[in-house]
């Protein structure tokens, strides 16, 4: 089983935080089935300020790509995306169009 872990911003508003935070209290049935799917056999995001971090425990045969295809032809992964786009902004540095973006293990114990 491998790790990722990533990282994402929000805008800088207390009641748009809110409203993400409710969405992922019960997220859409289409979404939880999309990143089972995938091969994400956990997933779990944590928040401090407006910085996000996604920890995704995955299979081993889970791929960023397969993931990134199968969610360009899901119509209702499009929308969760879409709307979800109204509460997050790219990291600074991020590329153009990116939203969660890989972060880089430099610690373990």
């Amino acid at each position: 089983m491998k790790r990722y872990c990533l990282a994402l911003d929000l805008k800088h508003d207390p009641e748009l935080i809110a409203e993400y935070e409710e969405y992922h209290k019960a997220i859409w049935p289409e979404i939880r089935e999309s990143i089972i799917t995938a091969g994400i056999t956990n997933m779990e995001i944590y928040r401090y300020g407006n910085r996000l971090t996604m920890i995704m425990e995955v299979t081993d045969d889970f791929s960023f790509d397969a993931k990134g295809a199968a969610d360009a032809a899901n119509a209702k992964v499009q929308e969760w995306e879409t709307l979800m786009w109204k509460y997050q902004q790219a990291l600074p540095g991020a590329p153009d169009g990116a939203k969660w973006m890989l972060m880089d293990k430099i610690f373990q114990l």
